[in-house]
């Protein structure tokens, strides 16, 4: 059973870790006057209702509905980088988050942890933790080691609820050679967005986890054409579990009012060392194409799963790669097929700058899931966001998302979350 770890907010020791280097050096310099600080308040309130369910849910029980309330705070402390051929800097994470909401029987909404077995399941009233990693650079080549927020193309930490994901390792960014960026790195620890526990990295197919020593990638992307074209690859793999590479292309195209974009990318992945999770086979073939004008944006998109397997990722992290992945659904089982039609507007062209509205319908079919093999599904979602332009509430930003989901297997959906953040500039 995992552990949580709960904590009050470390704003304090963040802080005193910056103040700690002596501001009177020179070499120290940078460190300071490059150095900021931010303490995100998120409020998160989370209902989501299992439609049309007989027997056991998603989580193995009869509940019929996930609804929690938390409220965040996340100190993002980032030092600049002492003066000198080598800079060294430090970042910290400082994570906390209460519960305002939520009873045993409406657990599983992943905003807050989950204790116990059985009818003795329930959510801690608080959880959180501290992340830290030192930095050192030369030149344009930086070399971080600690627990951090890592967003990569092969591997993205989950922001989705109350607090976000985090990583323990290392990663090598280099940058020297103008428009070519080269990663590498291993991981080894992985805290999940619910979690206040750092475990090793692992892959689950259906009930059964396959726990992995290490996550090494490496990978580079290339930006040109006036940075409007990208290409990017990656390999990686989950020691004993997975291997993975991914290619992509991106490109921006102006066409008078219009501005076009692609994206294109192929996945494949398999078995990788002792092969824990057996016999591993997936591909994915996906591309969205876009066009935006004035206030409006226009998005199609198609996603392509081949082989007996689900698409790869370690357990906890975002689908983002994947061009229909969403707020509850990434149209990512074994052999399934899904297009999407999106379109965003932005009410600045009637006056109201910081009000957008966002709504996609994405539909999946093909499936080879739950003894069948042409299982289909649909999802659609609404996102309707506004961001104060100005006053003392300034960037203080309100998101309301709607979704249904409707699937031939799994329990169908239908969601509300109402997310209000509020970013504070402390230094």
């Amino acid at each position: 059973m995992k552990t949580t770890v709960t904590r009050l907010l470390p704003s304090a020791l963040a802080l005193s870790v910056i103040a700690a280097l002596p501001v009177g050096s020179v070499h120290a310099a940078g460190f300071v006057d490059d150095a900021k600080v931010t303490l995100g308040l998120r409020n998160y309130y989370f209902n989501r209702n299992f439609l049309n369910h007989t027997g056991p849910n998603v989580r193995g029980d009869d509940q019929g509905q996930a609804a929690e309330w938390t409220q965040s705070f996340i100190l993002d402390a980032r030092s600049g980088f002492t003066e000198g051929t080598v800079g060294f800097g430090l970042d910290v994470l400082g994570l906390y988050s209460v519960k305002l909401d939520g009873g045993r029987g409406t657990i599983g909404s992943q905003l807050l942890p989950v204790h116990g077995v059985g009818n003795d399941r329930h959510a801690p009233d608080d959880f959180g933790r501290t992340a830290i990693a030192a930095k050192a650079k030369i030149s344009k080549t930086e070399l971080k080691v600690g627990e951090w927020f890592a967003v990569l193309p092969i591997l993205r930490a989950d922001d989705g609820r109350s607090l976000p994901q985090t990583f323990k390792g290392g990663q090598i960014t280099s940058s020297e050679i103008e428009g070519l960026t080269l990663y590498g790195g291993r991981f080894n620890g992985n805290s999940q967005r619910n979690d206040g526990s750092m475990e090793r990295m692992s892959f689950s197919i259906g009930s059964n986890r396959y726990d992995s020593s290490a996550f090494d990638f490496g990978g580079g992307e290339y930006r040109f054409n006036g940075n409007n074209t990208m290409v990017g690859v990656w390999h990686a793999r989950l020691e004993d579990v997975y291997q993975q590479s991914y290619v992509q292309l991106t490109h921006s195209q102006p066409v008078g009012d219009w501005v076009l974009g692609a994206n294109l990318g192929y996945i494949t992945g398999k078995e990788e060392g002792a092969a824990k999770a057996g016999d591993l086979d997936n591909k994915v073939y996906q591309g969205a194409f876009t066009a935006k004008t004035g206030n409006n944006s226009f998005m199609v998109a198609y996603q392509r799963l081949s082989g007996d397997t689900k698409f790869m990722r370690v357990d906890g992290t975002s689908g983002g790669t994947l061009v229909n992945d969403g707020f509850t659904n990434s149209y990512d089982n074994p052999q399934e097929r899904s297009w999407q039609v999106r379109h965003d507007y932005n009410f600045a062209g009637l006056g109201i700058p910081g009000l957008t509205l966002m709504n996609r319908y994405v539909s999946g079919n093909n499936i080879h899931a739950g003894g069948r093999n042409d299982a289909e599904e649909w999802g659609r979602e609404s996102e309707l966001a506004y961001t104060i332009q100005e006053g003392t509430l300034k960037n203080l930003s309100i998101r309301w998302r709607n979704s249904d989901v409707r699937r031939d297997v799994g329990a169908d959906l239908h969601e509300n979350r109402l997310i209000i953040n509020y970013p504070l500039s402390l230094l």
